[in-house]
Formats: C-alpha cells, structure tokens, sequence
C-alpha cells in the first residue's frame, strides 16, 4: 500500500470540494478500494500506486476544470471517467430534466419515451414502482440507470438486482461451475446495462465489495434490504408467494422498481403469473406506482414495435 497527501495551493478547497463536499465524494466514490481523507487544504490518500496517481491526475484535472469556468459539480466528475466525449457531441438536444445519469465513453442516458419519462417522475413520489410492458421499451434499462444514478448520489448504500431464474428449473444444481458461472447466463442482461453506465474497472470493485449486488430470486429470501435500491426484473415469472416475498423484504430508505411483460411468462402455467394479481392488490396503497408501457415506447430496431402489433393482433383473435 503506498501513502500521499496531496496539497492544494493557492486555491480555496471548497472550490474542489464542492458544497456540502459533493463534488469530492463523487471522486471518491470512484476508487472504493482507497482511503481518502480531505481535511482543509490536505487531502491523503492510502492506496495502490496506480490508483493514487490516478486520483491525483483527476485532482488536477478538476483545479483546471475550475480556474476556467462555474462552480464544479458531480458531472464534472463523472466526464473525466469518460472515455470519450463523442457521443455526448453527437446526441441530439435534449431537456437536461431527461438526462438520467452519464454513462460510458461519453454516452447521455435519459428518457426517450413518454414513459420512460413517467418513470423518471414518479420515481421521486413512489418507493415501489412496477414497470410493466414488452421487450424494447426501455423499461429495465431506465430503472437501472435511475439505480445507477441513485448510488452515486449516495441516496442509497447498495444496488441489487434480481430476476427469477425459471429457465434454469431446478437444475442449477446439475450444470457444471460454480453457482455464478450457472446463474450468469439468466442475469446477462442485468450486467449488459450496468457496464453501459460505470466503468469496467469501477464495476468490478462495485461487485466485488458488494455494494452492487446481482442475484436470482431466491437468494433474497431472508434479507431485509435497507438503503438499497432493488430491481426485481421478469416479474412475470414470479408466484404470488414469490412476489410477496420479493415485496416484504424492504427495509428503510428503499426503492424496488418491478420490470414485467405479461406476454412473455415462461412459467409451467401461465396461470401461476403472481404478478397481474399482486399489482391489483397493492396499487392503490400510497407510495406504490404503476406505469405500462406500450409499443410506442419501444426503442429497438423499428421492426420491433410492428412485430409486438403483429403477434398482439394475433392473440387477441
């Protein structure tokens, strides 16, 4: 482990400390793995080589950031960790209230759709939103990135996220590996939409210190989540006894969003769905949302939304 202290001349720390210390806890929060203490005009630091160069550089990068304009705040941060910025110079113009969080190699996530941006309204007014609709619309994807966006800001300790690993039945234990090479496969998607949004290298300490969680089900079974923000995703797939489970498990300082497309159930019966059942028994307590999604919502190849039309005409004849 190697020890610095880094000094700040000539310039006031709260000018690189930010109100309320936000804009230093954001950097901090980038190497978990690090001990940072800012004091004053001092900030030490205990750490490898690497990661305390690395810090410094980001230091010096926001004392230049801030000699040449406003006041410094969490995004200024983020945009160092960026690998580009040449997504965010091509994206169209958008309302700043739709941007979510900054993501990788420059990449602006917000709200596209009319519910995506539901989403990102009622999510300050609902501890328990349930996102429901067909594949394309964004709706994992968004909840995700308010996640994301939610543990960053430190509104939260841990992020978890969960799916029912039906497709595997009950032979996990027969598949060779060890229990995360099993379950990796069912939880791929959960990971594709994390590594958007935080770097590889950051992610990886995440996961490794636990702060981001990602697990199957019945692995919450037991736990009471407090200041976790916890994404039950395929929700569909879930019993009533399992989605009850799922709900009853949240602590203080939570939020669950619920993802589900009653379409796609891939239970024995379609009728063991606990879903549709569970919304009509607890989306008129306060603090619950539920928002639907439709095919105009779909942010896939343009094919998507007429394919989704096509089989739903289908079915209902």
């Amino acid at each position: 482990m190697t020890e610095k202290t880094i000094q700040l001349q000539e310039i006031d720390p709260v000018d690189i400390y930010g109100v309320q210390n936000k804009v230093i806890d954001r950097l901090i929060w980038y190497y978990p793995k690090m001990k940072v203490a800012a004091r004053g005009s001092e900030i030490f630091l205990k750490g490898n080589k690497a990661d305390i160069s690395d810090f410094e550089s980001k230091i010096n990068s926001l004392i230049t950031i801030r000699s040449k304009k406003r006041n410094l705040n969490q995004d200024d941060v983020d945009k160092l960790f960026e690998v580009s910025q040449q997504t965010q110079i091509d994206e169209p113009e958008t309302e700043s209230n739709d941007i979510i969080v900054y993501g990788n190699e420059g990449k602006i996530i917000r709200a596209r759709t009319k519910n995506q941006k539901r989403l990102l309204e009622v999510y300050s007014k609902s501890d328990l939103i349930f996102a429901l609709g067909p594949a394309g619309t964004g709706k994992t994807y968004t909840a995700i990135a308010l996640a994301v966006r939610a543990l960053k800001n430190k509104e939260v300790k841990k992020l978890i996220l969960t799916r029912p690993a039906v497709e595997a039945g009950e032979k996990l234990g027969f598949l060779p590996g060890d229990m995360r090479e099993k379950l990796d496969p069912y939880l791929q998607p959960l990971y594709d939409a994390l590594r958007d949004m935080i770097p590889a290298k950051r992610l990886g300490d995440l996961m490794d210190e636990g702060i981001i969680q990602i697990a199957p089900l019945a692995f919450m079974r037991g736990r009471t989540l407090e200041s976790a923000f916890v994404i039950l995703d395929e929700a569909q797939n879930t019993t009533m006894g399992q989605l009850k489970m799922f709900l009853t498990r949240m602590g203080n300082n939570s939020k669950f969003i619920v993802t589900g497309d009653a379409t796609q159930i891939d239970l024995p019966k379609k009728s063991d769905s606990g879903l549709k059942k569970g919304i009509e028994l607890v989306e008129k307590i306060k603090g619950v949302s539920v928002i639907n999604f439709n095919r105009e919502d779909i942010v896939r190849h343009p094919l998507v939304s007429q394919i989704v039309l096509a089989f739903d005409n289908g079915l209902d004849q």
